[in-house]
């Protein structure tokens, strides 16, 4: 049994229109070109038509997306190499420019990031690289996405992700901080000693205006040593007495000269 040539035409239109349509969607989006210009306004979400060979679509997402840049080797400011990769987060927001003004706007955008870490990272020293890595972010983030918003690209973070040193290297950046340590350490110690002569000077002056006190010292101290159970006796002999008895054996020894 054959099919009549109208019925024929008719399955023909209903199988051209069911292929012509395209369900996007809700993160996507489509850009359509009709006859080689591309439509002003993106499809989708939904039911878009695409009437082949007329049109061509091109299916965009909207969410965001990761890129791991590859470890990269950086020569520092103060001539230090190491390895630095990073993680860039970001999404399309015109898919319009992301397809006819880029080619590749994944490979685009990561031949970007990668030197644009190289040259940013040479520009800063090891230590603001270690110590200050939130701001170069940042930096890296705002230098991303001026270069990106042509292509309808948006760079919404960057973050380095790993920093490796050579094993030299991470010793003598060990030898810094101990180093670092004991002169802290020393600083504290004779900050203390200052502190306890600023003290101690004090108290000179308050048993110089009340000398009971050094007595009042002199029995505490006794009931300090009591208290260990031993037979030291400490007897105090005040430097007057001695200096005294030094002037009299001076007077002493010049009249029998």
């Amino acid at each position: 049994m054959f099919f009549e040539l109208p019925t024929i035409a008719v399955i023909i239109v209903i199988i051209y229109m069911l292929s012509s349509i395209k369900i996007l969607r809700e993160y996507e989006r489509g850009v359509i070109f009709r006859l080689g210009r591309v439509l002003k306004h993106p499809k989708g979400p939904g039911i878009a038509l695409v009437f082949a060979p007329l049109d061509r679509i091109v299916r965009i997402s909207l969410r965001i997306d990761t890129l791991e840049v590859p470890a990269q080797d950086v020569v520092t400011r103060d001539n230090v190499t190491v390895k630095v990769n990073a993680v860039i987060y970001f999404r399309v927001v015109d898919p319009i420019l992301a397809v006819i003004e880029v080619t590749n706007f994944l490979y685009a955008t990561s031949q970007l990031a990668q030197t644009t870490l190289r040259s940013v990272l040479g520009e800063v020293e090891l230590d603001e690289l270690l110590s200050q890595r939130e701001k170069l972010n940042v930096r890296l983030q705002s230098i991303l996405d001026t270069h990106t918003a042509p292509w309808g690209v948006k760079v919404s973070m960057v973050e380095v992700k790993q920093v490796d040193l050579a094993e030299q290297m991470i010793r003598a950046i060990a030898k810094q901080a101990e180093a670092e340590r004991e002169r802290r350490a020393k600083i504290i110690h004779a900050e203390g000693e200052y502190s306890a002569a600023e003290k101690l000077a004090m108290a000179a002056e308050v048993i110089q205006k009340q000398p009971a006190a050094i007595q009042l010292r002199y029995l505490q101290t006794l009931v300090e040593i009591g208290t260990e159970k031993n037979t030291t006796i400490v007897f105090p002999l005040p430097i007057d007495v001695i200096s005294t008895l030094q002037n009299a054996l001076e007077r002493m020894g010049e009249r029998n000269r």
